[in-house]
């Protein structure tokens, strides 16, 4: 991970709160603790910095006591040895070197910088672990340290000029070369104190990083405080290490940029950058780009790592609101990850890099959860354990096991050898609002809708990478199936840009980075969703980057059904406008039948179908057109490279992958254009089908308002609607003598669910109420349908009778788009 170079906010004055901070009691230690785990963490307390460096050092190798006749231990430890033997082979020990490897000789990019260091720390790392082919081999140590060696002289010390990115001098390098000190600390001698040296002359204050000192703020706190707190054990510097403490809760900024704290929870004195957590499981980074799999996963794997460190010593964390690190694993990871894959949109420009396809990023999460639960609370202990437990085992495609380090593997067996039950499948819909997304997770699917705002970035492509994400915003929906490794597998550099399933786009052609990290004018994006069910609206007012496209999009996530409909659609200049219904990378052969007719697809087909009612593509989806729509699809082998989308890190290697995929064309210069369609992951070919012939029915899907007012559609007990203005629709019947409407006063998400539980008059009925815009301070609903009853309603909504409806008044200054409900009977 790196930064870019972008300046942040003037460091606040005024931090009253550092006295307060600092006077916290040991929260860690008052905490009754989970039962005891074999897991790579400290047996006893530590009192001296010596013992914390052999923390540090067991993270690193798994220890001096691993089980190398345990099959997965010394599968470990094999991946370990041949990381390090291979780069061994081609390190260069000659006396007149210019580099200390021949592919690594670009000293004009900092990453060459990063990368040598972080091969040496490999090679060590090798050096101290029992069972490698060069454990204790004083040759190999002592080419390391010649190597360290030849870095300060050459490149990495006090007088020597930093260049290009400062994330690599300060994070990259110095944690690399801190990791290598570690492990090989006793064989270098009086050698150590000069790299130490260089450690704290680029990263000396784990508040501040950069040339110009600027303040350091979500992950890249956690890096640098990390960075600080390892030099510090090594050299002994006790007050190092209480700074470090602080500066994760911000100390001497009044907690303005705490790690610890939610962003949102209203604590902080002064003004912080709104990176970090939310309370609704939103991570932020770079200001307003959604980043839960990047910088987020960063986070919690450094953090968890820099506590485990501290732990139960004179230096522990004791901010109160540590605690809120286990709720980020419960509500702003488990949500996000789908049977091992993170979902794409909160990855930022890591989507375009090779090495964090799909399930990589996971990988990082789960290794920072096996740290935290042996200090964790009983409850959360318990909970984080089933989750690592449901994880590992659900993610067929990517074998954590196989792929972790060493001391993750001892801590992760022994976790799964107590026999933990795993907290089964997720069945649940997520919307964050801090950050414009949602996921909707079934027994057999799930499927994330990205959007962004005037308050979220649409996209980031800094230092090169990730410059096709153009679209990632535009209402993308990706949807995640049996097939595990869709998002792998070269998906990035390979999917047509221009086609993102789900997304309404002018099909203009861009340029590389085009129109990244912008908001538009647009408040209303969000949704309403039904507490403890898969019922939800969702909403976009799109307002595309670098174009006049405008389009208001809804998605209606209703158990096994996503309804998809737009309204609206605009763009007056534009030479094309387009919705792409799906864009899938296929297996060979998958059929795709349209109204019953398998149209033998191959590479190169392509049709304009008339009058489509429904369709379905084999291993995806089923896809219903309640009222037709003339479909456009092709079958085609894109053959790209990963350096196309990210020159920084991407390879020049061709790869192909075959997609089918479908779109609506609007044409040039829309300007009152529509879609409607209906995607069904679960469904089979005849499902579909059954499903399209309900349309319409009163048992199957009706579509009761489609204009520039509101979209609203109605399926059995269900009706979902989102209001963009002032505006009233009719509440079909689910039952004889049922009916009634629905109104809203502006704009607003509302679901009204009646449970089929009892009979008709008794049904219960809640409604879930939201402000998308994130602007209004009161939304009133009013629900017309006879025989309700009031029951209750959330804190801050007012229920009164209307006529004989009720009138439902909710609060929304501070709700930040959360959804409130009222219950009747």
């Amino acid at each position: 991970m790196e930064n870019d170079t972008m300046s942040m906010p003037a460091r606040p004055g005024g931090p009253t709160r550092r006295s307060v901070l600092r006077g916290f009691g040991a929260l860690a230690g008052a905490a009754a603790l989970a039962p005891a785990l074999p897991l790579p963490a400290r047996a006893v307390p530590a009192s001296t910095t010596a013992e914390l460096v052999e923390r540090w050092a067991v993270l690193q190798t798994g220890g001096p006591g691993l089980d190398l006749g345990d099959a997965h231990v010394a599968a470990a430890v094999r991946r370990v040895d041949r990381a390090a033997t291979t780069v061994l082979a081609t390190l260069d020990r000659s006396a007149g070197r210019a580099a200390l490897w021949p592919d690594l000789a670009d000293w004009t990019r900092s990453n060459t910088v990063t990368t040598t260091f972080k091969r040496l720390r490999s090679i060590a790392v090798a050096w101290a672990t029992p069972g490698t082919s060069v454990a204790g081999d004083a040759a190999v140590a002592g080419a390391v340290a010649d190597g360290v060696s030849w870095m300060h002289d050459h490149v990495y010390g006090p007088g020597i000029p930093r260049f290009d990115n400062d994330w690599d001098w300060e994070i990259g390098s110095a944690s690399a070369l801190a990791d290598t000190l570690v492990v090989l600390r006793e064989h270098l001698g009086g050698a150590l104190a000069r790299s130490t040296a260089a450690i704290d002359h680029y990263t000396p204050d784990p508040n501040l990083w950069r040339a110009d000192r600027q303040i350091a703020t979500g992950a890249n706190r956690v890096w640098i405080a990390t960075v600080v707190a390892v030099r510090a054990c090594l050299d002994g510097d006790e007050a190092a290490l209480l700074r470090v403490r602080d500066a994760l809760s911000d100390v001497d900024g009044g907690g303005a940029n705490s790690v610890l704290a939610f962003v949102d929870g209203g604590t902080a004195e002064g003004e912080g950058t709104g990176e970090g957590f939310f309370r609704d499981g939103s991570f932020l980074q770079h200001w307003k780009h959604p980043y839960n799999g990047g910088y987020g996963k960063e986070l919690l794997g450094t953090l968890s790592s820099l506590l485990h460190l501290l732990g139960d010593s004179p230096w522990q964390v004791t901010d109160p609101a540590l605690a809120n690190v286990y709720a980020w694993v419960t509500d702003a990871f488990d949500p996000l990850m789908v049977r091992g894959d993170m979902v794409a949109s909160v990855c930022g420009r890591e989507i375009a890099r090779p090495s964090k396809q799909g399930h990589a990023p996971t990988q990082t999460v789960i290794e920072g959860t096996l740290r935290l639960i042996p200090s964790a609370p009983a409850a959360q202990a318990a909970t984080l354990t089933s989750l690592v437990a449901q994880w590992v085992a659900e993610d067929t495609y990517r074998d954590f096991l196989a792929v972790t380090t060493p001391a993750s593997v001892v801590a992760a067996t022994a976790l799964l050898a107590a026999g933990p039950t795993p907290r089964g499948a997720l069945v649940a819909h997520r919307q964050f609002p801090a950050m414009d997304k949602a996921v909707h997770h079934r027994p057999r699917f799930a499927v994330s809708v990205s959007a962004y705002s005037s308050r979220v970035y649409n996209y980031e492509s800094i230092q090169n990478e990730n410059l096709h994400g153009w679209h990632l915003s535009d209402g993308m929906v990706l949807l995640y199936t049996d097939d595990l490794g869709h998002y792998s597998e070269d998906y990035w550099p390979t999917v047509d840009p221009y086609r993102l399933p789900g997304t309404t786009v002018d099909t203009a052609r861009l340029e590389n980075s085009a129109d990244f990290r912008a908001t538009n004018d647009a408040t209303w994006v969000g949704g309403a969703a039904l507490p403890g069910a898969t019922l939800a609206a969702y909403g976009q007012d799109l307002r595309a980057r670098g174009s006049d496209l405008r389009a208001l999009k809804s998605w209606f996530l209703l158990d096994d059904a996503v309804v998809c409909v737009g309204s609206g659609i605009a763009a007056p200049a534009a030479g094309g406008v387009e919705t792409v219904v799906e864009n899938r990378k296929v297996r060979e052969g998958a059929a795709f039948v349209v109204d019953g007719v398998d149209q033998g697809v191959a590479d190169g087909w392509s049709a304009d179908l008339d009058d489509v009612r429904w369709c379905h593509l084999a291993g995806t989806a089923g896809y219903v057109f309640p009222g037709g729509a003339r479909l456009r699809a092709l079958r085609e082998d894109r053959t790209h490279t990963w350096r196309e989308i990210n020159v920084k890190y991407g390879t020049d290697t061709p790869v192909t992958r075959p997609y089918v995929t479908a779109w609506i064309d609007h044409g040039a210069a829309p300007a009152a254009a529509s879609y409607a369609y209906v995607m069904l992951p679960a469904a089979d070919a005849e499902g579909t089908r059954r499903f399209a012939g309900a349309c319409g029915t009163a048992a199957g899907l009706r579509i009761l308002a489609q204009d520039d007012d509101v979209h609203a559609v109605q399926l059995g007990g269900t009706l979902a609607a989102n209001f963009w203005a002032a505006a009233s629709v009719p509440l079909g019947a689910a039952e004889p003598g049922e009916g009634g409407a629905l109104r809203a006063d502006g704009p607003a998400s509302v679901v009204v669910h009646a449970s089929r539980a009892t009979t008709r008059w008794t049904r219960p009925t809640t409604v879930a109420v939201s402000d998308p815009t994130q602007t209004r301070a009161e939304v009133v609903v009013d629900l017309f349908r006879p025989g309700l009853r009031f029951v209750d309603a959330a804190p801050g909504v007012t229920v009164t009778r209307r006529g004989a409806g009720w009138r439902i008044a909710a609060r929304t200054t501070d709700l930040r788009g959360a959804t409130v409900t009222a219950s009747f009977v």
